[in-house]
């Protein structure tokens, strides 16, 4: 456990901070009277992705590996921090829909179906809960993974 104890805490603060974006999403509106603009706006989570997997790779390089890791070792470290989010991604989604915004499916289903982009039940087979916690979870490790791969060419260092 102690081998990957600094993926672990990365794989917790990316879940801690991924609840607080969807909470600032949820208090501009976006889950709501922006939900329009909720799929664009979103996307900037993926910067926020990005730093937080720099700074697990940067730690892990200079607290494990004193200073000196190579690609394997960095990237093998980001696909653990992939694997730890992607555990707690259901929870992470639940908590999002139960407790952040619990309208947040309903009002995308009436957006979507109010401006003819779905279908009612085509609307309704998207956006529930069982559905964005096989996105999250499937979605999240694909990029982690990515992620880990071009972030472990550039720190590495054998």
């Amino acid at each position: 456990m102690k081998k990957i104890a600094i993926e672990i805490k990365w794989g917790i603060v990316f879940t801690i901070v991924a609840l607080a974006w969807i909470h600032v999403e949820k208090l501009l509106g976006w889950h709501d009277e922006l939900i329009g603009k909720h799929p664009i706006y979103s996307m900037l989570f993926t910067l926020v992705s990005i730093v937080i997997f720099i700074l697990a790779l940067k730690d892990k390089k200079k607290n494990y590996f004193n200073n000196s890791i190579d690609w394997k070792q960095a990237f093998l470290s980001g696909c653990i921090v992939s694997l730890v989010i992607t555990i707690f991604s259901p929870l992470c989604q639940y908590l999002s829909s139960e407790i952040i915004s619990p309208n947040f499916f309903q009002n995308a289903i009436n957006f979507a179906v109010e401006n003819n982009r779905m279908s009612l039940e085509d609307a309704t087979t998207y956006f529930n809960l069982r559905n964005y916690i096989f996105q999250s979870a499937f979605g999240g490790l694909s990029m982690g993974i990515v992620l880990s791969s071009i972030i472990a060419y550039f720190i590495k260092t054998k």
